[in-house]
């Protein structure tokens, strides 16, 4: 059964606690959250006290945390491909989110940004990003949670677009802390919008994106066949989260926007249980 979630990138930066209880008003019952969006400094000022008082602003709303993304916004120091000592701060930078994720009720890690190669050869990026993965998959084994590589279009990132490619990694490592996100917008970008692409992924996805180039709201730009892709999770018979990442676009009323994007994301990757609810109220 899909469950639909919305990234706090759609709410008020730091502050969002009255807006949380807004969205559980709507119906949607999970939040994915974007550290940076919350707290200031993300890494060495952010105690346990502090994640424990969001975790209770979110499950005070009726929701509950999917995971989180946008794990490099405030820290682009770091990343996949740099030299010793800020490839070990990366490691352990990813190692202390992977137990905030933990600590707010979370699972999924979405691996977006962090991780161009530059001028580093296509054939020496993928063992370093083996090796990488396979040291941090060991480092949050009993955290029970999980990365993905976000198939990103080729203008977001030179190193694993397309969905296959971040299932091949996953098999390689072969690891349960490494597992599978699809990105709507990306499968349009890389040309792998097909029932092919959700078949192959299918034993091993745990997240879904839905969005629209620049994060604006849910079917505003025509270009992405939001429907096609709700019938393609169900028939593979997706039973996790699907989650709206569209960024903040009015300041003065949020919700709105959150709003009219829910409603897409009702009629385009339906929940059955809801499905039938509606048929029994007609």
């Amino acid at each position: 059964m899909i469950k639909y979630a919305i990234s706090n990138i759609a709410l008020t930066a730091f502050d969002h606690a009255a807006e949380l209880e807004r969205l559980g008003a709507l119906g949607i019952s999970g939040l994915e959250v974007a550290p940076s969006r919350r707290w200031h400094d993300t890494w060495h000022g952010l105690g346990n006290n502090k994640v424990a008082a969001y975790r209770r602003d979110i499950e005070r709303a009726g929701l509950q945390t999917v995971g989180l993304h946008s794990l490099f916004f405030d820290h682009p120091e770091l990343g996949l491909f740099k030299e010793s000592e800020a490839r070990a701060h990366t490691l352990d930078f990813l190692e202390h989110l992977s137990k905030v994720c933990r600590d707010l009720g979370g699972r999924t890690l979405i691996y977006g940004g962090g991780r161009r190669r530059g001028d580093l050869p296509a054939d020496q990026a993928y063992p370093e990003a083996i090796a990488f993965f396979s040291e941090l998959c060991e480092r949050i084994a009993d955290h029970g949670t999980c990365f993905c590589f976000e198939p990103l279009g080729p203008k977001d990132t030179d190193f694993i677009n397309s969905a296959i490619e971040s299932l091949n990694i996953a098999h390689e490592i072969n690891h349960p802390a490494l597992r599978v996100q699809l990105d709507a917008k990306a499968l349009i970008e890389n040309s792998e919008a097909t029932i092919e692409t959700f078949r192959a992924v299918s034993s091993m996805l745990v997240h879904f994106h839905a969005n629209e180039p620049g994060l604006a709201v849910l079917g505003s730009s025509e270009t992405i066949d939001h429907a096609a892709f709700g019938e393609m999770l169900n028939e593979i018979s997706y039973d996790g989260y699907v989650s709206i990442e569209q960024r903040m676009l009015n300041e003065t009323a949020p919700l709105d926007d959150a709003a009219a994007s829910f409603r897409t994301l009702k009629r385009c990757y339906p929940n059955l249980t809801s499905a039938q609810s509606d048929s029994e109220t007609e």
